[in-house]
């Protein structure tokens, strides 16, 4: 494509070999010729007069589409399918008087769009998959690694570093159990007809309606569906269409979650994504190291959320058994849910492949807040030596403005010291020194972090590694 013709980004930059290729026209259209090889082939075995020559033409014809001759066709008859009907008919002569044989144009399309679609999803699991086992083995080193904790994006109890990581990671695998149960509950539309009444293949088959069950189950397993739809109009209902755009805005929601906390906690330095040696930064700054993968992260992910409301408004205005309306958007709007949620997931390996700690860092901010958040027991202990709790209360709040007073005046904190030269409390700052561990305000942070890494191994035991290389 030349450079004064539009390109998409998700094609030029973001997303995967494996996914452009998945919505290439030609795996589009050679799925539509295979569709049309396995209805002639059920049609053949289930007696209707189709030869197996004409079979087995078809079949060696799948790959070989003269993309002119279907363009210059649907540019005469204002129909993609039926040109592509015709193309296929040239290419295989003695054949082109059965091909599509009973069916609608939504045999090909829906059902291939169904075959694109669960494949996608399959493939994005394996990407989902991947980045979890990056969290994985992030949140095991890091189990028990005292960070500074944050409610409302202010300082609160520590937490540890590796147990952050498992919230991002129980988000991913929330993901992962609904995109097992979208796949799982996938089915066919199989050859149902203008109305979805099946009446053309009742007619063909002399009113034998077990034979046209049986020619739908024989073209939907050699697809591997197990199912076709109860029932159906003209198309799949587009309910699955729905259902499938909002897992990918699942996921494109836990991946914004990450990226944000990560952009927020690079901000202060205590952790990083990784930089590559000649990467630049800023075009004015040169010493710069902006998060540019988690920010494009957030970025791909708010187009990924805002692409699924084209599914529900296209399942909610069907018209009874069938309209057009949904087509045009549905050719933009799903194959780029998908280009999105690869691009954001292989963004995500990425990031959580070489995320840095800076360990340094993360300590000084938790010692410059500790004091304050150690306070309750602090207060416990003077209780014990014989304190008013009450007292002791307040105590606390009037040391604790006035050293945060100090410390907006840029000096250190002297909390400790305060409460060391108050009788009340009856400790020396030695004793107070000695609750300043952090490990001891961390709860059972590393407990449940190894609980919940435990319950994900079988997950992420085999997953297989992803390709997570991205254009910058």
């Amino acid at each position: 494509m030349g450079k004064d013709i539009y390109e998409s980004p998700l094609s030029s930059r973001y997303a995967s070999e494996y996914m452009l290729h998945l919505f290439s026209p030609d795996t589009r259209f050679q799925t539509w010729r295979r569709l049309w090889v396995a209805l002639a082939r059920a049609e053949h075995g289930l007696g209707l007069p189709i030869t197996q020559e004409q079979v087995d033409e078809l079949a060696a014809h799948i790959t070989d589409i003269d993309y002119a001759v279907a363009e210059q066709r649907e540019h005469e008859v204002r129909h993609d399918v039926m040109a592509h009907v015709y193309a296929y008919g040239k290419a295989a002569p003695t054949a082109a008087g059965i091909i599509h044989l009973g069916a609608t144009s939504c045999y090909v399309t829906d059902n291939a769009d169904l075959i694109l679609y669960r494949d996608g999803l399959r493939y994005l699991r394996g990407q989902l998959l991947s980045v979890m086992r990056n969290l994985s083995v992030f949140a095991r080193e890091y189990a028990e690694t005292p960070t500074l904790g944050y409610t409302h994006y202010q300082p609160a109890q520590p937490v540890t570093v590796g147990k952050r990581a498992t919230l991002w990671m129980q988000d991913f695998r929330t993901d992962l159990e609904e995109l097992d149960f979208v796949i799982d509950s996938m089915r066919f539309l199989g050859c149902r007809g203008t109305t979805g009444t099946e009446a053309s293949f009742l007619d063909l088959f002399d009113g034998d309606g077990d034979k046209v069950d049986e020619m739908n189950r024989r073209i939907a397993s050699e697809f591997g569906f197990e199912k076709c739809f109860s029932v159906s109009g003209q198309t799949y209902p587009r309910k699955t269409d729905s259902r499938i755009l909002n897992v990918l805005s699942s996921i494109g929601q836990s991946a914004y979650r990450m990226a944000n906390d990560i952009r927020l906690l690079q901000h202060d330095r205590q952790v990083e994504e990784p930089f590559e040696k000649n990467q630049i930064g800023s075009s004015a700054m040169p010493y710069k190291r902006n998060p540019m993968r988690s920010e494009r992260i957030c970025s791909l992910s708010r187009y990924l959320m805002a692409d699924a409301a084209n599914a529900p408004m296209t399942a909610s205005t069907q018209w009874l058994e069938r309209t057009l309306d949904d087509s045009a958007n549905r050719r933009i709007s799903m194959p780029e849910g998908f280009l999105c949620a690869d691009a954001v997931l292989r963004l995500c390996q990425s990031v959580t492949k070489g995320l840095h700690v800076n360990e340094e860092i993360v300590r000084r901010a938790l010692r410059e807040y500790l004091p304050f958040l150690a306070t309750e027991n602090i207060m416990m202990e003077a209780v014990k030596l014989g304190g008013d709790r009450q007292e002791l209360h307040e105590k606390i709040r009037r040391h604790s403005m006035a050293a945060t007073a100090r410390m907006k005046e840029g000096e250190a904190c002297d909390l400790l010291d305060r409460l060391a030269g108050d009788p009340a409390f009856g400790m020396t700052r030695e004793e107070l020194d000695a609750v300043m561990e952090p490990k001891l305000y961390i709860g059972r942070c590393k407990q449940q972090v190894e609980r919940f890494l435990d319950e994900c191994e079988p997950l992420l035991r085999d997953a297989a590694a992803a390709d997570g290389q991205i254009s910058l």
